[in-house]
């Protein structure tokens, strides 16, 4: 039965176009993807940050789950003895550079960050080249099955000498629905980051709720990051959630960058917007401080 449901608020932002600039900034395609970055999400900037391996253990790791083994990127510093723990949910492109890149940004920060590909079962979605073909498969991912994945992962960074009494959470795009979902799941999380996650959207099947339902069951303090200029999410879908959280006593910040679009801390692709992305990394940090996720300030 065909689908005559509005996209996704994610695939509206993703696909939002930006004004021309000069193929000399973006890679080549072939260097693109020789460099591990997705192949969907259009030209990557050949300014994307990139951040070293010295003084991290750094690479792929294999987390045991319900029904065989998911790939994860784990990024820690050298020699710690019990970091933090951050979990990174990626966007609906699979498990490519810049993901792997914001986990060692973390882990030079002292954390033992780690992305799970929980969407391995499809396949390597960083080869797929056609991102409207992402979206059946994305919305094909049960929340229990995330959930489980996502439970799979703490447990396994337990294991690698991770401490998750001192657990956080980011994500971007739908991994920033994954952010909120998960903060809705998991009581061990002290804090959590989203990066532009959809409050609430139409979603698939496989999606049984959404952000705004899941206010009330939110068991972390949460920092939400948006960009006014989001055409995938409107600005008063932030202020509903931003009310839901209140009314729900829920403890929450949220900011909104003006002009920024959907994606503005993807460094890698045109809608990376510098002066966003970094205040949004300082809040993001500050926040894991607050709440004793990073070593640092007391709330």
């Amino acid at each position: 039965m065909p689908d005559d449901r509005p996209m996704m608020a994610d695939f509206v932002g993703l696909a939002g176009t930006f004004p021309p600039v000069s193929r000399r900034i973006f890679m080549t395609a072939s260097a693109a993807a020789a460099a591990g970055y997705t192949l969907a999400a259009g030209p990557v900037r050949a300014a994307a940050i990139t951040t070293d391996t010295n003084g991290l253990t750094a690479g792929m790791v294999k987390v045991k789950v319900a029904d065989g083994e998911m790939p994860a990127y784990r990024a820690k510093p050298a020699n710690a003895k019990n970091p933090p723990v951050i979990l990174v949910a990626m966007e609906i492109f699979g498990l490519h550079e810049y993901i792997k890149d914001v986990c060692r940004r973390w882990a030079k920060l002292g954390a033992l960050a780690i992305a799970p590909d929980y969407y391995y079962r499809m396949g390597d979605l960083t080869q797929v080249t056609d991102m409207q073909q992402l979206f059946p498969k994305v919305n094909s991912k049960k929340d229990s099955e995330l959930y489980s994945d996502l439970d799979a992962t703490v447990a396994w960074a337990k294991a690698d000498g991770g401490d998750t009494n001192r657990l956080g959470i980011m994500g971007f795009c739908r991994g920033g629905r994954t952010t909120w979902m998960y903060a809705a799941h998991q009581p061990k999380l002290k804090a959590a980051v989203a990066f532009y996650g959809p409050p609430e959207n139409p979603i698939g099947d496989a999606l049984t709720s959404q952000p705004l339902n899941e206010a009330k069951n939110v068991k972390c303090p949460v920092l939400g990051l948006y960009g006014a200029a989001d055409t995938g999410i409107p600005v008063a879908s932030v202020t509903k959630m931003e009310q839901a959280m209140d009314a729900a006593h829920k403890k929450s910040e949220f900011r909104v960058y003006p002009g920024a679009p959907h994606g503005f801390h993807a460094d890698y692709r045109p809608s990376y917007n510098q002066a966003a992305a970094e205040d949004g990394w300082k809040l993001a940090t500050e926040w894991f401080r607050k709440y004793h996720v990073l070593p640092g300030a007391a709330a």
